[in-house]
């Protein structure tokens, strides 16, 4: 006779299962994967050492119900680890800065490129990080680019806090920091720059956000773009990128994948830019616009691949 597979009462296989099911009655998305990561955080272990211990019939860390239940109430799961994941380094994170989203890692892929390829023709590049937040972007590009000099600059007094902890945590001194308004920055680099990437609020002040670990827990400074189509706030970032930008330099900016036309229209309206260009990120999706400042003579070309998608 087969007996059923019950885990041991206060085992971790007991208390992963439990959790799942109180994720998965929450609605929580991924119940059974965010059950595990609270438990390795506690735990200060990986996710892989995790299953091992499972199977070996650990004891269930304590605090995991407290933080389970903070989790069920849609508390973001990034926000009880303290950390977000982002091209393979981990930001500190928590309540006043946007949580980095996996479908900017491509974005910031497209600054890097960029970046790389003027530093193999010249041998440094000049980023700009507008909208920094946590640092993520501008951390990634000085992490993979090696010969990049890297500034982000954030108005918000809490997200720039979180940057500069992020900088220092995981790249003291590559990034150069400042505490300001994007659109009005920098105005000593004006006509130098590289790369100027961005990834700032536009979501439509009437499009509230489905999700509560975003509606509720994200900053609305940095989600919400202001105007009837949220790019008001993208409009005064393209229009710095123009003046910071060289003849030749690429702007690389996130948008909303219902914003792709009107991203592109907002920056050729600049009349600063070669036609603008749609990319898409890993899933397909439209998520930002690509556009090479233009000027007679121009410079190193850094867009001769862009997707110039016009639907």
């Amino acid at each position: 006779m087969n007996l059923p597979d019950v885990p041991a009462p206060g085992s971790l296989a007991q208390a992963l299962r439990a959790a799942e099911g109180v994720l998965a009655d929450a609605g929580v998305p991924s119940p059974r994967a965010d059950a595990e990561l609270l438990a390795a955080h506690l735990l200060g272990i990986g996710r892989g050492e995790l299953q091992a211990a499972t199977i070996l019939g650990r004891p269930a860390p304590a605090g995991l119900d407290d933080l389970v239940a903070r989790r069920a109430a849609r508390v973001p799961l990034q926000h009880l680890t303290g950390t977000a994941p982002f091209r393979g380094f981990e930001l500190a994170v928590g309540p006043g800065v946007f949580v980095p989203r996996p479908e900017t890692e491509q974005v910031a892929q497209v600054a890097i490129d960029a970046a790389a390829a003027v530093v193999r023709t010249t041998g440094r590049a000049l980023v700009v990080d507008l909208c920094t937040g946590s640092g993520a972007i501008a951390l990634a590009v000085a992490r993979e680019v090696p010969g990049a000099v890297v500034h982000g600059v954030e108005l918000d007094a809490s997200a720039y806090a979180w940057a500069q902890r992020n900088v220092h945590l995981a790249a003291p001194g590559a990034v150069a920091l400042h505490h300001g308004d994007a659109r009005t920055a920098l105005t000593e680099l004006d006509g130098t720059v590289d790369v100027v990437v961005t990834n700032p609020p536009y979501v439509p002040p009437g499009a509230v956000p489905v999700d509560p670990e975003v509606a509720e827990h994200d900053p609305a400074v940095a989600l919400y773009g202001l105007g009837a189509d949220g790019l008001e706030v993208p409009r005064g970032i393209v229009a710095a990128a123009a003046r910071l930008l060289r003849p030749g330099g690429l702007l690389v900016l996130e948008h909303a994948e219902v914003q792709d036309a009107a991203a592109r229209a907002m920056v050729d309206a600049t009349g600063a830019f070669e036609p603008a260009a749609t990319r898409s990120d890993l899933t397909g999706r439209a998520r930002m616009v690509v556009a090479q400042r233009g000027a007679p003579g121009g410079g190193t070309s850094l867009a001769p691949d862009v997707e110039h998608s016009r639907s």
